[in-house]
């Protein structure tokens, strides 16, 4: 069995990820991905593989003598049991949070993660700031009627900037709708955003996208895209023609909890990992779905044991701390580009703001609970504090930065406003490379239609 043991250990890595392996037993980064590493990659069948599982947790149940004269079976070998035992709906325990700062700022005795100096940590709480008041401010102006429509991040700003920070520029991101901080951290200006907000003629989607649905090519985000959960089998796939361009980069596709429930989450999942692809699917688990809590979403253990369902190493980290977010997709981005296989971060968060400008979420939480987590489990308070303990931030440039991003969005909000909006051609362009009759006639039938009733027409949308 030590034999067994020996011959299966896994090669040595460096770096940080190296420290998280060969200290596995003091981390909860990566104790449960050990385990996996230590094993085959995948469960194949015969003899060259016939040991793999003998490094299972449970050895009791794969002694040797079973598992010689086991089930060869497509997918791999399976041991012989003489025990009746069925699998239990619920883990003994819950599957750890891996978390950095306590609420107060202050590092946990004993916990691993990854060393960020001045420069990077003081960027990434000016875009934690940052982000926070863009949110606050469009949200007001959706509600003075100068925006259809709007949704916040607020109080889950630290997914978006710290899983940014520990990106490359190469990375693709397929995002839901809570992630305009990985646009911000990679050079996305407040003017960009206003001008996707309000549809101008600059804005990359033509208007033709609801608020808050961005995308910049020229960033590697994809589009937002409407329906819940339809961008994790692209991602899944757009990760595969990474692997065969043999591209040094990955996939990443957020997602929340809510999405979970949906089929497309379980094919991109499966898809991902049958096809070991190289794509890391992080989940916002924020609690609720809008108005469904997860209590009422699903019995397992969270999301994150639903990774192991598929095959595929999983992780949960706190939401909410800035550094044990950066120090976990950091690790993750490095396993996945370097094994080509997919990994499931579930972030434990908090929506603090409502689900959308279309949401009152006091109807279906308790104020005093959101109140909570907006302020003594606020992700930037904790990571400000952290911060500034180290002496890198005062109270002075905190003052400042928030007055001068509100000036930017301000003054971004009023450009927008102003600027002239897309034309009515711009509605038919770029859907195919040659028009089709078929789309010519609805252009000339619309504009039949202007001219018929000119007054149901927005005047300051160009002819």
């Amino acid at each position: 069995m030590n034999l067994l043991r020996n011959i299966l250990k896994p090669p040595i890595k460096s770096g940080f990820y190296h420290a998280l392996i060969s200290n596995h037993n003091n981390s909860p980064l990566l104790a449960k991905t050990h385990a996996s590493h230590s094993c085959v990659s995948r469960f194949e069948s015969t003899k060259a593989k016939q040991h793999a599982r003998l490094c299972n947790h449970e050895e009791e149940d794969y002694d040797l003598n079973n598992f010689l004269q086991g089930l060869d079976f497509p997918g791999g070998r399976v041991a012989f049991t003489t025990q009746m035992k069925f699998i239990s709906e619920y883990p003994e325990k819950r599957i750890p949070c891996y978390r950095v700062l306590d609420d107060d700022g202050y590092p946990v005795a004993n916990s691993m993660y990854e060393q960020v100096n001045k420069e990077t940590a003081v960027k990434m709480y000016e875009n934690m700031v940052t982000l926070q008041v863009l949110d606050t401010i469009f949200y007001e102006a959706q509600r003075q009627g100068r925006l259809s429509f709007y949704l916040t991040s607020t109080g889950e700003e630290a997914i978006n900037i710290a899983t940014a920070a520990a990106l490359m520029p190469d990375d693709v991101v397929l995002p839901q709708y809570r992630e305009p901080g990985i646009l911000l951290w990679r050079g996305f200006t407040v003017q960009e955003f206003a001008n996707q907000c309000f549809g101008t003629k600059d804005d990359y989607g033509k208007g033709r996208q609801m608020p808050i649905h961005y995308g910049s090519k020229k960033l590697n985000y994809i589009t937002v895209s409407s329906p819940i959960a339809t961008q994790l089998p692209q991602a899944a796939g757009v990760a595969y023609s990474l692997k065969m361009d043999k591209k040094k980069a990955c996939v990443v596709a957020f997602t929340g909890d809510g999405a979970t429930s949906e089929g497309d989450f379980h094919a991109g999942l499966n898809f991902a990992a049958v096809m070991e692809a190289p794509v890391m699917f992080i989940c916002r688990n924020n609690g609720w779905a809008i108005s469904t809590p997860v209590t009422e979403q699903f019995r397992s253990d969270g999301v994150v044991i639903k990774g192991q369902a598929y095959g595929i190493r999983s992780i949960r980290v706190d939401g909410n701390d800035a550094l044990a977010v950066y120090s976990a997709i950091r690790a993750a981005r490095e396993m996945v580009i370097r094994e080509q296989r997919p990994i499931l971060v579930e972030a434990l968060t908090y929506r603090v703001g409502h689900h959308s400008t279309s949401d009152d979420s006091t109807k279906y939480r308790p104020p005093q609970e959101i109140d909570h987590w907006r302020t003594a489990r606020s992700p930037l308070g904790r990571f400000r504090k952290w911060v500034q303990r180290n002496g890198w931030w005062t109270d002075r440039e905190e003052d400042e930065l928030r007055g001068r991003v509100r000036k930017q969005v301000l003054s971004a909000i009023q450009v927008a406003e102003k600027m002239e909006k897309p034309s009515l051609t711009e509605l038919f362009s770029d859907v195919y490379h040659e028009t089709p009759s078929i789309l010519n006639e609805q252009e000339k039938s619309l504009r039949e239609t202007i001219k018929r009733h000119p007054q149901d027409f927005p005047v300051d949308v160009p002819l």
